[in-house]
């Protein structure tokens, strides 16, 4: 049950990852092109600043979904609903103090981009664009909470490519009839607005969560330990934009949303991959099944970072050729920056590799344990990106993400080998040394053939895509198939197993 349902999450939030994909490759296009570079870095940094509320979360999320395992599996109601209303009450308290930062952004950010674009217009746009975020943690946050945790992710998903497809639509059309920004970016926001409300009314209806009598006085007892892990997660996510937008210019900020559309796009086709794992996980662990937990990430961690090696390796080699021919006709900024694409594909590589462990370490619950990990790695990132920004402008920010994210890969590796799986830490960093030594391989051997090959089409480029890939994964299968062969067989076990059910 538990591994069919997985597999439904997987597949349902692997075609939403697609779609957003597709979708995402659109807008930012649409927008430079009839809006310009400094126009596509206002709206990028303005969704960053905005991004930062969430650091007033507190890390909750992931520990109201690792709490709700145990009661879910015991089918325990009466704490469900009594934890669901605590997670509810403190969403509601950040929505109200999320307003006041929105006032507070309003009145200072103006001053920070220097006098680029009319005050009330980019007030218009911080306002407008706060909007959705404002719903979410008002009314829908809690309830996305619980579906995940029932392992219904799909549920989520399907939602969300609805209104991603309707929302490109919208932009489209918006744009082509040649309105204003603040019409489309509105537009936009009243879509997304559909989403908390819908998935608040299906799981009302559905499982008759209602909060009448419920006061919420659950005690969410790792709450602020998981603040850490919560806030190195937004400096990950948020701070280079940030730190550019303070520090170097809105064209710096445009070139930068665009490589990391790149690298957020493959970010989330493969984090679809764990969709649902971390609560199959967590039950295993909320049921004390030590033997079936541990023999089933040895599979999950094989499948995994085979399929993320190869996207990886092909991300690191074809980003390059793709923005140059994305960026063909736009002549306002210089987008092809090779050396910055490369340090920026590596840094979401080390990122997607620690995901399997630190989301086996939220389903366990050990916030509390690997806190310290997570503050450094906040520091670590803020302090060199800050440091490095000003001799070497996106370089520095990119080398920043990449020794904060290996410092933190590396914690969660070790803990989880020691404190979860109970296995020899050289069974989980064998992996790396595996990696590099295909990356370095593919990497080298389109250098040496391939580099002076020019792209003038999506066509010529796909072609290319394509030969990366297959030559990837025909390389990366073999390698890891010899250094895996029981783990291997498992797989195949397990996958008869599944289709006779």
């Amino acid at each position: 049950m538990r591994s069919k349902r997985a597999l439904k999450n997987i597949l349902i939030t692997l075609l939403l990852q697609i779609i957003t994909i597709f979708c995402g490759f659109i807008v930012p296009k649409l927008i430079i092109s009839n809006y310009g570079s400094e126009m596509n870095g206002l709206l990028s940094s303005i969704t960053q600043f905005l991004a930062y509320i969430t650091l007033l979360e507190a890390g909750v999320g992931p520990v109201v979904k690792a709490t709700l395992y145990k009661p879910i599996s015991q089918k325990n109601t009466k704490d469900i609903i009594n934890i669901l209303k605590t997670s509810e009450n403190f969403f509601k308290k950040i929505a109200y103090i999320f307003i006041v930062y929105i006032l507070l952004l309003c009145c200072i950010y103006p001053t920070v981009i220097n006098d680029k674009f009319d005050v009330l217009f980019t007030i218009s746009l911080i306002l407008i664009m706060s909007l959705s975020t404002l719903t979410e943690y008002y009314l829908g946050i809690t309830y996305r909470i619980f579906l995940s945790s029932l392992q219904e992710t799909y549920v989520i998903s399907i939602t969300q490519i609805l209104v991603t497809i309707f929302n490109t639509i919208g932009i489209v059309l918006f744009i082509f009839l040649g309105l204003n920004i603040i019409w489309v970016k509105l537009m936009t926001a009243i879509i997304f607005i559909i989403k908390p409300i819908f998935l608040s009314y299906y799981v009302k209806k559905k499982y008759k969560i209602h909060f009448r009598d419920e006061i919420g006085s659950y005690k969410l007892e790792k709450k602020w330990d998981g603040l850490a892990q919560h806030v190195a997660n937004i400096i990950y996510e948020n701070t280079d934009i940030v730190i550019l937008t303070l520090f170097a210019t809105l064209n710096d900020v445009s070139i930068y949303a665009v490589y990391i559309l790149v690298i957020k796009g493959i970010k989330s086709l493969i984090e679809a991959l764990t969709s649902g794992i971390d609560s199959s996980f967590g039950d295993m662990i909320a049921r004390k099944e030590q033997e079936n937990l541990s023999n089933s990430f040895k599979i999950y961690e094989f499948v995994y970072l085979t399929i993320i090696t190869i996207i990886c390796i092909s991300t690191i080699v074809l980003i390059v050729p793709f923005i140059k021919v994305y960026t063909m006709n736009i002549s306002d900024a210089n987008y092809v920056q090779p050396l910055f694409g490369l340090l920026l594909s590596i840094a979401g590589f080390i990122y997607e590799i620690r995901l399997p462990y630190s989301l086996l370490t939220q389903a366990a619950g050990c916030f509390k344990e690997t806190r310290n990990g997570a503050w450094l790695e906040a520091i670590m990132n803020v302090a060199i990106s800050m440091f490095l920004v000003f001799k070497l402008g996106l370089i520095g920010v990119a080398l920043g993400t990449i020794i904060a994210v290996l410092f933190r890969t590396i914690e969660f590796m070790i803990y989880t080998s020691k404190y979860i799986l109970n296995r020899k830490i050289m069974d989980t960093f064998k992996w790396f040394v595996i990696i590099i030594f295909e990356t370095f391989v593919i990497y080298l051997v389109n250098n040496l053939f391939f580099s002076q090959l020019t792209f003038v089409s999506y066509g010529t480029w796909f072609v290319y895509a394509l030969f990366i890939f297959v030559l990837t994964t025909f390389f990366v299968v073999i390698i890891n198939y010899m250094w895996n062969r029981n783990t291997v067989y498992n797989l195949k076990y397990l996958i008869k197993k599944v289709l006779k059910k």
